[in-house]
């Protein structure tokens, strides 16, 4: 689709033709850059810069095409949508100019300042080009300071358009104002003509503390050290949160930044972002310490995402993706020099002092933040937070390179339980146990997580290298030729900060063995890693509305049901594997308004996988959903997918469904009956030699499943229910029928043998439903199908600690048997014609 023609335009221009005509190179500061290719089109640029021209006013810039699509606000965003702020379409701009912040000098066009007050990437709801000739654009922004849903709708000029913001989490009450200053230079629009002599000023300030002395040649950036600890209050001390990241030393020497690792390594053209930060300062001269981290998609930083980032050094466009992919903060909790000046000597808390007056309030460039005494108190919210711990510093404390009892930090590590498959010997002595080799269930099978040796002592060494010398040999899980491989029969508890992207244990630490738990039971919190590429690609699954009331009779929450998903994941995933999906979605909870979606839309990320299927019915290609992993699970339930149904078949092959469903329906009859029915169908499959699983639908009826192995097409599946529906009605008349009508069923159980076929659905194993109950589709064993079941037994609150507590889902072997059709087909048509 062509571009929509701009106003004031004619059709020949290029894209930049009217921003060049306004413009004198030369003459102003601005960038003249070329239009191109958007710089990556899965996350593209936008800006706010404020500017003060013959009027003060805002613009806000979206990367589209190449170019920067521009609008001037007058007032500025608004993050109450009962705002609706106009907003002026004017030419577009270079890419160059969202770094654009300085002043555009007299008889310019625009003359007057411009600071960027806030920067970013967005995430189109719909297709941009579309939207600019329809006149409405749908977008989320992910700024410092803008965040969330906005919308652009166009008035009857076609210049003129009005920017609203959409309601989510990011909605701010009236007067709960953004904050002045440049995300770059941290100035306002009115310091920022006064930039050399704020900078002066904070010169003669910092050479007047007692303390400070002239910069020399010996100046050791070295990094102070902390001293490990347990949580403490004290007066006297400050508590900072301790980011697991790199420690980092920022050094900003004239126009050029500088970033270095504890270990001295450059980090420069690994973070140029960063870099490019500290350069915008306005202080000519300064050395910054801090924390560099990269969050994860719950905004919990994450070391094998930072490691990840690193190993792009080199600059380039894989960089570029890569800072936009997976942005880095820098947490800055010390100034050791500044104009000039030696600070380290002193105290503590007049460096913060400093350092806070330095830092824009938002952006790349973090204050690190401070309580003091409180420790213990940090401590806690550390742990809630998922973070690393805690760092206690004497608030008098100097800054003196290497390890000091000054600074003291205290961990705050993650702990779960993993199977012991096998150990490795200590070094010189093959005979004695040095290490466990540990695994946990991921999707039904072990997986190999790596080996921990820290935390073993002598008496706990012992009794686990008699326990394992017991233990039958056992699979290899890795090519580690130094395991002896156990059978998977103990379980221990371990300590560590995190999964590393391979799925193995980050800093293990070997706390007990519990002989309380079983195997089966360890199946972790480890989502199938990122593919380490040039380009990483980021499964982004923010949580909106999380509070948002779902199942209002049982107080449970949107958030409440993603978290489901997510945990149910290990269990639910083999029966999702390579199928399409079709959602059912409640986005305003379960008396809410209700839709199927079984076609996927444009704004859905990349990395959720679609299949692409044509539609008899529809006469067109439809996008099917596929949900192989934890992310695509939560992604589909965060859009509010209450139950979801899949296809008998998978897409490597589709013409052969994997199992028969027999659907038994009960409407007014009473579900003693359902029962009744189901063992009915039980004892006939026995009969004729076909293994048969029950499950719960989750509302009001029963499933059977009969495995079938691929054997069978999907009309072969649907005449093989079909017979044995009409064999069960035949032995149940008083309880079954097989009219689909419901006024000619007279309070029966409606053995439906319909939901076989190409493209039918099945509701999911451990499907959520939109019942009041919050009940879930559950696999049952056949000892568990009696008069006492009922469909709300199983929820979303305790569906999980139910297959925790199992030895092994009931239902799994129907992804596998391959039960002898021909013969159960030939007696059960037997049965049929006896009948």
């Amino acid at each position: 689709m062509s571009m929509p023609k701009q106003p004031s335009s004619t059709s020949h221009d290029a894209p930049l033709d009217r921003y060049r005509r306004k413009r004198r190179a030369g003459a102003t500061a601005e960038p003249f850059g070329r239009a191109g290719v958007t710089t990556d089109a899965g996350t593209p640029a936008f800006v706010v810069q404020q500017h003060r021209a013959r009027a003060l006013h805002f613009d806000l810039r979206l990367e589209v095409d190449g170019v920067l699509k521009s609008w001037a606000v007058p007032k500025g965003p608004s993050a109450n949508p009962a705002d609706k702020r106009f907003a002026r379409l004017v030419e577009d701009h270079p890419l160059d100019y969202a770094g654009f912040e300085g002043h555009i000098a007299e008889g310019n066009y625009g003359a007057g300042w411009v600071i960027v007050w806030d920067r970013g990437t967005y995430r189109p709801l719909g297709d941009m080009r579309e939207g600019l000739v329809r006149g409405k654009l749908l977008f989320e922004l992910d700024g410092a300071k803008l965040r969330g849903r906005w919308t652009l709708v166009r008035m009857k000029q076609a210049e003129d358009w009005l920017l609203i913001k959409e309601h989510d989490d990011a909605v701010r009450d009236p007067g709960d104002d953004f904050a002045a200053d440049s995300v770059l230079s941290g100035l306002t629009l009115d310091e920022l003509p006064q930039r050399a002599a704020i900078a002066r000023r904070f010169a003669t300030r910092v050479a007047r503390k007692k303390g400070s002395r002239p910069l020399g040649d010996d100046f050791d950036s070295r990094p102070m050290l902390a001293s490990a600890g347990e949580p403490f209050d004290r007066a006297g001390w400050l508590f900072e949160l301790k980011y697991d990241g790199y420690r980092l030393c920022a050094t900003r020497d004239g126009d050029a930044a500088t970033l270095t690792s504890r270990n001295g390594q450059s980090l420069t053209d690994a973070f140029p972002d960063i870099a490019g930060a500290v350069a915008a300062l306005p202080y000519p001269q300064l050395v910054l310490d801090g924390e560099l981290v990269v969050n994860d998609p719950s905004g919990r930083p994450s070391f094998s995402l930072l490691q990840r980032r690193a190993g792009l050094a080199g600059g380039g466009p894989e960089v570029a993706r890569a800072a936009r992919h997976l942005p880095a903060t820098f947490y800055v909790f010390d100034l050791l020099a500044a104009a000039g000046r030696d600070l380290r000597a002193l105290p503590l808390v007049r460096r913060k002092a400093l350092l806070a007056g330095l830092l824009p309030s938002a952006g790349v460039l973090r204050y690190s933040e401070h309580v003091a005494r409180q420790g213990r108190a940090v401590f806690e919210s550390a742990q809630r937070l998922g973070l690393e711990g805690v760092v206690g510093k004497r608030a008098d404390s100097v800054y003196r390179a290497g390890r000091s009892n000054d600074w003291i930090k205290v961990r705050a590590r993650q702990s779960d339980d993993f199977v012991i498959v096998g150990w490795s010997p200590t070094r010189g002595r093959r005979a004695d146990l040095g290490a466990l080799a540990l695994a946990e269930y991921r999707g039904g099978a072990l997986a190999y997580v790596g080996k921990v040796g820290s935390g073993l002592k002598g008496a706990e060494r012992q009794e686990l290298q008699r326990l394992l010398a017991e233990t039958p040999p056992g699979a290899a899980l890795s090519d580690s030729g130094s395991v002896t491989w156990v059978a998977p029969r103990h379980v221990c508890e371990v300590l560590f900060r995190e999964y590393t992207a391979d799925g193995h244990l980050r800093q293990p630490v070997f706390v007990r063995r519990r002989s309380d738990k079983a195997p089966e039971e360890c199946t972790g919190r480890f989502d199938d890693p990122q593919p380490a590429a040039a380009v990483p690609v980021v499964r982004e699954v923010t949580v909106t509305n999380p509070g948002k009331i779902f199942f209002p009779e049982r107080g449970l929450t949107k958030g409440d049901l993603v978290t489901y998903y997510q945990r149910i994941a290990p269990w639910m995933l083999p029966y999702l594997k390579d199928r399409p999906l079709v959602l059912t979605r409640f986005p305003d909870g379960i008396h809410g308004k209700q839709f199927y979606q079984r076609d996927a839309p444009d704004f859905v990320p990349d990395w959720i996988e679609r299949q692409v299927l044509w539609s008899d019915s529809g006469e067109r290609e439809v996008h099917y959903f596929i949900a192989n992993d934890a992310a695509s699970l939560a992604y589909l339930a965060n859009l509010g997918t209450i139950p979801i149904h899949t296809w008998h078949s998978r897409t490597s092959d589709l013409a052969h469904p994997d199992w028969c469903v027999l659907d038994l329906d009960p409407k007014q009859a009473p579900f003693t009956a359902v029962v009744d029915v189901a063992l009915a169908v039980r004892e006939l499959c026995a009969e004729i030699g076909l293994p048969a699983f029950p499950k719960t639908s989750g509302a009001s009826g029963l499933h059977v499943l009969i495995p079938l192995g691929g054997q069978l097409t999907h009309e072969q599946s649907k005449t093989l229910a079909e017979l044995l529906a009409t064999l069960i009605v035949a032995r149940r008349p008083e309880q079954a029928t097989m009219n689909r009508a419901v006024r000619r069923r007279d309070g029966k159980v409606y053995v439906d043998c319909l939901q076989n076929g190409h493209g039918k659905l099945l509701v999911a194993p451990f499907s959520a439903r939109a019942e009041p109950a919050a009940s879930v589709s559950m696999p049952l064993g056949w000892h568990e199908v009696h008069r006492g079941l009922s469909n709300a037994r199983f929820s979303i609150d305790n569906a999980v600690r139910r297959m925790r507590r199992l030895d092994a889902d009931p239902l799994r072997e129907v992804l596998s048997a391959k039960p002898d059709l021909q013969r159960a087909l030939e007696s059960l048509l037997d049965l049929v014609g006896g009948a």
